[in-house]
């Protein structure tokens, strides 16, 4: 499971030129999953990513999401599973068919939810907009499948 998250002030997402989710400060995230994926990629990411001190005090980066009562966009993005290395067109068969990407996606949000932040989300499958005024910029690529014995 892969995560493109990205520090905002704020963030929105449409499909179909209407707004289904908002935030404030926190974090957009980009959700991957692929075919090897398991629950347990989604707890290591979920709390990894809740916890993750990238918020600013006294010019360093010590708060976390929870820290700053902070916000979450979460968008299912199989295209972080796009292999590029052949041709010029993206290969996407490491990415999780739709029942399982699915499914994971949804407990990764709950995870998100239970650890007490405020949680908005993208709509699966569909082809949506995402409005996101990153903060510094700070983008960081999380891989569970790097880190999940850390």
């Amino acid at each position: 499971m892969k995560a493109c998250v990205q520090r905002v002030k704020e963030a929105t997402v449409s499909v179909d030129n209407k707004i289904i989710g908002k935030i404030d400060k926190g974090l957009v995230i980009l959700l991957g999953i692929t075919h090897q994926d398991m629950e347990s990629d989604a707890e290591y990411l979920a709390n990894k990513i809740v916890n993750l001190r990238i918020f600013e005090e006294t010019n360093k980066f010590n708060l976390s999401l929870l820290d700053i009562n902070g916000q979450a966009l979460i968008i299912s993005q199989f295209t972080l599973y796009g292999d590029c290395r052949k041709g010029r067109r993206p290969d996407f068969t490491q990415a999780a068919p739709p029942e399982l990407a699915k499914e994971l996606y949804l407990k990764f949000i709950d995870l998100v939810k239970k650890a007490g932040i405020k949680t908005q989300e993208g709509e699966f499958g569909a082809k949506m907009l995402v409005n996101i005024h990153n903060d510094g910029p700070v983008t960081l690529i999380l891989d569970s499948k790097n880190g999940a014995n850390s």
